[in-house]
This record gives structure tokens, C-alpha cells and sequence, in this order.
């Protein structure tokens, strides 16, 4: 008989205080082949990012898991992706952190050279099953010389469209690919049949608000966002080039206007049915469905727009991994959850691509890959000739800044500042941060 789970969904933190980390004491030296002593009762806490379709794939996978471990009892609990991160740093701060975390790679850096996340290379190969796992994925986890997160999955940027909604306003699907400028007009398109045909629907969301769009543009010229010293690898008048990209599409309300955003938040504009297009992580594809409901079962993903022609601006990534908290109690417990969820061919059953293409190969063949995975698999391989080195880790503090991108993505968009005020309050941030 094993212990209950509890699964909650946990209110927003805000967070007005600089991240305080402080190095923790680890649990100890095991050996590669330590493992979890079954007769011994702990409890852990995992926590992730999501939403309730991914809670409850959560909850099926941790049953599980009580099935093969039923004396661990494993309390789970999630937030969106910002009050996740606002979360973690109050608790690292405190000292405090879940025994196991969904970990996302610009973060890995920051915790890991803080101290925060368990060495794993004393489990690689006893706890943790490195056979099903590429030499390749295992070293997106390294920090230094120590294996601190493992990848669930991998997975690249792209563009969604939704072809219920384009049937609707009669527009044809965008083909994929083009300049930027391309994209803007295919969205103004869409928007202006939506408001002739009186449907409530824009073409896109402003894509100025995610620093991945301005990653994928800089990397069109050659240039990763930051060097492998953590040095900052564009200007002031990339970033403002770059934010005046789309001023049009936000002064023709050619895009989701900032007050509706904020008023179906935590959902998107694209997940709401009110938006057509979406430049986002292509694993985002199944929650996005959950979310849309019943009328829709499938969405295009195609390549998002490129700046130069031939340019190898996109890659693999990581869509998040999994640690263990350098300060939990039960290190082998906590490993064997993580290896679990890594690894379980009956995970990636339970998954499928919800949270990116499985990287590990036992959870890929268990994954029984749906529609929407096929697509992603399909997708990926599309794009092979426009897949590049993955930039270096990122540096620490990415995750902040990313967040001050999107923030001053936002005040842009209610026009409560301009893109030259917003390229200084991003560099004033960036160098806070940088030389931190």
C-alpha cells in the first residue's frame, strides 16, 4: 500500500527582493552504485511549471512511480513559469528548495554555481540509467565539471498557426519561413478578414516581448546572444533595431492588445482562441490544444520567419530538465524519482511530447508518439539545414533578464515607454546583472 500524493496548484509569489542564493550542504558522497533503500519511509516535494493538463500528467506519472516505490510519498506542486522562478529564489534564499525540481536551462548556471543543486555524476550509471541517454543530452547538464540536471527532452523554436480559426476569418496559413516583414503582413491580413468577418482574432502576438525572437535574429548575423565568457554579444542599436521591428504591428493593433494579455492571463492569446499564430517552443503544441478544447485537434507548426536567408539562427534545446536539491534530505530517494521521470518508458507513455521530444531513448519508444508528436518529430527534422550550435550555457541570470524582456516588452506594447527608454533600462539591467 503506498502513501498518498497531494497535488496543488500554489498562488503566485511576488518577488520585489534580488535573489539571494547561498551555497547548501550536499547529502553526502554516495558511490555510482548507491540506491534508494525501499524499506525506508521519506517524503519528497517536486514542483514544476505548467498548467492542469500538465498537472495531471503529472499525477498519473507519480502513481506510477508508487507502484515500483511505495514508500516514497511525493508531494507535487506547480505555478506558471514566472511565479515558479519567483518561487524557487524566495526558497533558495531561505535555504528551502523542493527536493526535486522541473528546471529550466537559462537558470542551470545561476543554481548550480551557487551550490543549490545536487552533484550527479556520483549516480550516473547506478541511480540514473545513462544508456538511453546520448552522450550529447547527459552534457547539457554539466556545469563545470559536474552533472547538476538532467534533459527530459529537446526541443526548437517555431511558429504555430491555428487552422480552425484561419478557416474562420478565410485567411490561407501562413507558409513558413520569410522575413520578418512577411510574417507582419500575413498577420495584418488576418486581422483585418477577422474584423470584417466580426470574429475577435489577431494575427499574432507581439513578438518584440520574447528574447528568443531577438536571439534567432541576432543569430541570423553570426552571433550568439553572449559570449561562452558570459559577455554580452550585441549593442544598444541591435536591441533597438530589433524592438522597432514590430512598430507597426503594435500601432495598427495588427497584434493582441497588452490589456486583454493581462486580462486571460495565465493563458496566452494563442491557447485563448484569440490569436492565430504563435512563435513559440514547439512542445508547447499539446498544452496549447488542451487548453483551445473541444472543436480542435490539431494545429500547423512550421519554420518561424528568418532575417537572412540560409542562416543557421536555430537549434536544440533543452526543454527542461530535472534536479535535485543540493540540500535534500534524501539524496538517493530523490535521484530515483528524477531517473524515474527521466527515463520511464511508461512516463513517456503517459507524456507524449508535452514536454518536448523525449531524450531519453526508452522514454521515446514508450512515448507512442501522438499526432502532435509525429508533427514535432516531422518538424524538427524540417529544419535541419537552419540548426546551428546551441549557444553556450546561460550565463547567470539569464532567467532575469529574459523575465526584463518580456516586462519591457509589455510596457512597450501599453505604451507606457519607448523602445530607446527600454534598450537603457535593459542594459542598465543586463550590466547589473553581468558583473553581479
Amino acid at each position: 500500500m503506498f502513501r498518498k500524493k497531494r497535488i496543488t496548484a500554489a498562488a503566485a509569489v511576488a518577488a520585489s527582493a534580488a535573489l539571494l542564493l547561498a551555497g547548501c550542504a550536499g547529502g553526502g558522497e554516495p558511490g555510482a552504485g548507491a540506491t534508494y533503500d525501499p524499506d525506508e519511509k521519506v517524503t519528497l516535494d517536486f514542483s514544476f511549471w505548467g498548467n492542469d493538463v500538465r498537472a495531471d500528467l503529472y499525477n498519473r506519472a507519480i502513481d506510477a512511480f508508487n507502484e515500483e516505490y511505495p514508500n516514497i510519498e511525493v508531494n507535487v506542486s506547480f505555478l506558471d513559469f514566472p511565479a515558479f522562478w519567483e518561487k524557487r529564489q524566495t526558497e533558495a534564499a531561505g535555504g528551502g528548495l523542493p527536493d526535486v525540481m522541473q528546471f529550466d536551462y537559462s537558470y542551470l548556471r545561476q543554481y548550480s554555481e551557487n551550490g543549490l543543486l545536487l552533484d550527479l555524476n556520483p549516480y550516473l550509471g547506478g541511480v540514473i540509467d545513462t544508456d538511453p541517454l546520448p552522450e550529447s543530452v547527459l552534457k547539457i547538464g554539466v556545469v563545470g565539471d559536474q552533472t547538476t540536471a538532467i534533459p527530459t527532452s529537446t526541443n526548437a523554436w517555431g511558429l504555430f498557426l491555428n487552422p480552425v480559426l484561419l478557416e474562420k476569418a478565410n485567411v490561407e496559413a501562413y507558409p513558413g519561413a520569410g522575413s520578418w516583414e512577411d510574417y507582419d503582413a500575413w498577420m495584418s491580413e488576418v486581422t483585418s478578414a477577422a474584423a470584417d468577418s466580426g470574429i475577435e482574432l489577431w494575427g499574432g502576438t507581439d513578438y518584440n516581448m520574447r528574447i528568443q525572437n531577438f536571439e534567432i535574429y541576432q543569430r541570423a548575423k553570426g552571433e550568439d546572444l553572449f559570449t561562452a565568457d558570459g559577455e554580452p554579444n550585441f549593442t544598444e542599436d541591435d536591441l533597438l533595431e530589433f524592438w522597432q521591428l514590430g512598430a507597426a504591428n503594435r500601432d495598427d493593433k495588427v497584434v493582441i492588445d497588452q490589456q486583454t494579455l493581462e486580462e486571460i492571463s495565465p493563458l496566452s492569446g494563442f491557447d485563448a482562441g484569440l490569436t492565430a499564430s504563435e512563435l513559440t517552443w514547439d512542445n508547447f503544441g499539446a498544452g496549447y490544444l488542451g487548453n483551445l478544447g473541444e472543436g480542435y485537434t490539431e494545429l500547423d507548426l512550421i519554420e518561424p520567419p528568418v532575417t537572412k536567408e540560409g542562416a543557421q539562427d536555430l537549434y536544440l534545446k533543452p526543454s527542461m530538465l530535472h534536479a535535485v536539491a543540493a540540500n535534500t534530505d534524501h539524496p538517493e530517494a530523490a535521484v530515483t524519482l528524477l531517473n524515474f521521470l527521466v527515463n520511464s518508458a511508461e512516463v513517456g507513455e503517459i507524456f507524449g511530447t508535452n514536454r518536448g521530444l523525449p531524450a531519453s531513448e526508452t522514454q521515446l519508444e514508450g512515448a507512442q508518439l501522438d499526432a502532435m508528436g509525429e508533427q514535432i518529430k516531422e518538424y524538427e527534422a524540417s529544419i535541419a539545414d537552419r540548426l546551428g550550435d546551441a549557444p553556450p550555457v546561460p550565463i547567470v541570470g539569464y532567467g532575469t533578464l529574459e523575465q526584463k524582456f518580456l516586462e519591457l516588452g509589455r510596457e512597450i506594447g501599453y505604451g507606457t515607454t519607448t523602445p530607446e527608454a527600454a534598450v537603457e533600462q535593459f542594459f542598465t539591467e543586463m550590466d547589473v546583472v553581468v558583473n553581479s
